[in-house]
């Protein structure tokens, strides 16, 4: 008998099976711990984390399994009849050979994603801007209809790339409603989109980001198109006014249901995108990057099926191909129409959940917390902050907030993931768009030089040290000192973007800064 009949014989011999998961403080080991409890499996769990650098301990609550920190001791090795390690760790690691020469098993997340599959609807959400709230209020028409979707549970993190959603899809739950980004590499949506299973895919629009040059535009559309290609023969509700998703059904082939969503509303303002045929296309827009078109190759924007008309602020006609129902929301914006177009038209064709009773769920939802979130209100001023971070979304925010306020300040903690490239495209936008604009980052500070001559630039009174941190662009010094930068302008609202102003909202005393 050889090592590995060996191994399989005494595994065979512990009943019941149990499953050791190493890396639990992670995110990865923490959710594939959490999926095998919730499919009745055996679980012990282990970190060299002790409890206070653990941020997700309190995801484990409410399982009652064995979890050791501080260490991996033998009695995890010789208790486990498959041990699951996390993907980052190295196969040259002396942790990885202590495994292979235990007498468990190794199983990989791909080996326990093969294991369990979703067994639910499965609806994957992506876009260049407005999928977190487009996912969120669909998540609230299924809780509102009786339907509890699966959650991550991870209450800092937004979860949307990698090995998360595919996780995610496979805790308890009766829909998996999944928000899925991409890192802006050709493969890495795809990766995650295999290991879903979508039974229908949403995309909000398709717009310039994460890019170093424009001309990587329609390879980046195509990124975001991998959605199309795993959803070959499902469904598929897009935002038509966007042509180059509405052009992105034509270059795949794409050959499932479509389901499309828009809005009649008047022109913004005019911009080009660069059409599939390579040739430029004017968009008389009516949000950043989508609106009314025709290219002369024959692209032209269809007629909707989930057509908003009659907007009003927060009250719109919609009109579908069996009836017209007025719709009421509790959150502002042309900017969520669109997101909320895409979670009703989901909802009804998908879920088969009544427009009457979608009407009522609408008018409930709250809104995403740091999506437009009003953190002080008077008379007088209005503090907001908002998570927006790429050039399309710190255009549909600013010019959203410019109906409303006459005099604008905008506090920019943004660091660019397309780098310089971003951080200029993203301080033009807001000098466009705004009266005042204080660059509060190191990166936005670079990129307002250019704009100093407009008159619109307040500096604060110590330059920004360079910092950057993934995606987080500022420290908390730098989000106030641009917070009180932002209180001196002579405006009517001051608005707070980026993730680092959403990070520290709670940690700024914004009534203190109002009173100097």
């Amino acid at each position: 008998m050889d090592k590995d009949e060996s191994k399989m014989e005494k595994i065979h011999e512990k009943t019941p099976e149990t499953y050791g998961v190493i890396g639990i403080c992670g995110v990865v080991g923490n959710l594939a711990a959490r999926v095998l409890m919730d499919h009745k499996y055996n679980v012990i769990c282990t970190d060299l984390q002790d409890s206070d650098n653990c941020p997700f301990l309190y995801t484990l609550a409410e399982y009652k399994t064995p979890i050791y920190l501080s260490k991996h001791p033998n009695s995890f090795f010789d208790s486990s009849n498959y041990i699951i390690p996390p993907p980052s760790l190295s196969k040259n690691s002396d942790l990885f050979q202590k495994i292979i020469d235990s007498d468990a098993q190794l199983m990989e997340v791909d080996d326990l994603l093969d294991k369990i599959k979703p067994e639910k609807p499965v609806i994957c959400i992506s876009g260049t801007n407005g999928k977190t709230t487009t996912t969120t209020l669909l998540k609230h028409f299924c809780y509102m209809d009786g339907l509890k979707p699966t959650e991550h549970g991870f209450t800092t993190l937004q979860g949307n790339v990698d090995y998360i959603p595919p996780l995610q899809c496979r805790l308890n739950g009766d829909i998996a409603v999944l928000e899925t980004g991409t890192e802006g590499k050709r493969g890495d949506l795809k990766f995650t989109l295999q290991r879903c299973h979508p039974s229908c895919g949403v995309i909000t629009n398709i717009n310039p980001d994460h890019l170093m040059d424009e001309h990587d535009f329609l390879h980046y559309a195509c990124i975001k198109g991998e959605l199309l290609e795993e959803l070959q023969g499902k469904m598929l509700v897009i935002n038509s006014d966007d042509p180059t998703l509405w052009g992105l059904i034509s270059e795949l082939n794409y050959n499932g249901k479509v389901i499309t969503f828009g809005v009649d509303h008047n022109s913004q303002g005019k911009s080009k995108k660069l059409c599939w045929c390579k040739k430029e296309i004017k968009i008389d827009e009516t949000l950043s990057g989508v609106g009314y078109y025709e290219c002369q190759c024959g692209l032209k924007r269809p007629i909707p099926d989930y057509l908003a008309k009659n907007i009003n602020g927060s009250t719109f006609l919609l009109q579908t191909p069996d009836e017209v129902i007025e719709m009421e929301m509790d959150i502002e914006g042309l900017h969520n129409v669109y997101n909320a177009l895409g979670a009703i038209a989901t909802a009804h064709e998908l879920l088969k959940i009544p427009l009457k009773d979608i009407k009522r769920y609408l008018k409930t939802f709250k809104g995403v917390p740091g999506r437009l979130e009003y953190i002080y209100r008077s008379k007088k001023l209005d503090l907001i902050v908002d998570y927006a971070h790429n050039p399309s979304g710190v255009e549909t925010v600013l010019r959203e907030l410019s109906k409303t306020y006459e005099k604008l300040a905008v506090v920019i903690t943004i660091s660019s993931e397309s780098g310089e490239t971003g951080d200029l495209d993203i301080m033009e936008k807001a000098v466009s768009n705004a009266d005042f604009i204080i660059p509060a980052s190191y990166y936005s500070r670079q990129a307002a030089g250019k704009y100093i001559s407009s008159g619109k630039i307040k500096l604060t009174h110590k330059a920004p040290d360079k910092f950057r941190n993934g995606t987080l662009g500022a420290t908390e010094e730098q989000v106030i000192e641009g917070l009180k930068k932002g209180l001196e302008c002579n405006s009517d609202a001051v608005v707070c973007i980026g993730e680092a102003a959403v990070k520290f909202k709670d940690n700024i005393k914004f009534l203190e800064y109002v009173k100097r």
